[in-house]
């Protein structure tokens, strides 16, 4: 029985990356100037199912609210490795996931991080979609699945080692809000003495 179901989860998980794969691109990984005004836990708690659908593309409803991946190597993967210094935030509530100071290209075909730049914003669960454990991503504040966590693996970005934080978050980049760093408050900043985010 157990192995029934687990064939069963494994084909319906392939059956959605290849949807996910054959959707025509709605938009790649949304950009913005501004830091986006995060949704409130009590904002969240209220909002059904069809509010969730018509926030988010149907690519990232998919990833976001049902565990889903997107195609690897696509054009949100190019762009992210084109992206410069950053911050990224969560397309489903807008919370603070990611910097560009622990981005690097693991080669994988999905934007990898090796930290949280808000930890407090991320937290990881166990899943078992394909048959066996994953350590799973998810926005803390949403609840949003964001991809999966991978430990003590060797990447030639490390000259053939880990990474400091000996993990590998790899991250559905159509979930990710990207706003770059703005060029003139890190000179001031700098002048001033304070610290950067």
């Amino acid at each position: 029985m157990k192995r029934i179901i687990s064939i069963s989860l494994v084909a319906v998980a392939a059956a959605g990356i290849f949807a996910l794969a054959q959707s025509p691109k709605e938009k790649v990984m949304e950009t913005s100037k501004e830091k986006p005004t995060e949704l409130t836990k009590e904002e969240i708690a209220k909002m059904t199912d069809e509010e969730w659908k018509k926030k988010l593309t149907p690519e990232q409803y998919v990833i976001l609210r049902k565990a889903g991946t997107e195609r690897s190597n696509g054009q949100v993967y190019k762009e992210f490795k084109a992206q410069g210094a950053g911050t990224y935030y969560c397309a489903g509530c807008n919370a603070e996931l990611f910097s560009s100071k622990t981005k690097f290209d693991s080669h994988c075909g999905w934007p990898s991080f090796y930290d949280p730049a808000k930890a407090k914003n991320v937290k990881t669960s166990v899943d078992y979609h394909l048959g066996y454990a994953r350590t799973e991503v998810l926005c803390k504040v949403c609840d949003g699945h964001l991809g999966h966590v991978f430990e003590n693996e060797l990447f030639s970005a490390f000259n053939g080692k880990t990474t400091p934080t000996k993990q590998r978050y790899c991250i559905n980049g159509t979930v990710l809000k990207f706003v770059p760093a703005d060029p003139k408050k890190d000179k001031e900043d700098d002048k001033s003495g304070e610290k950067k985010e």
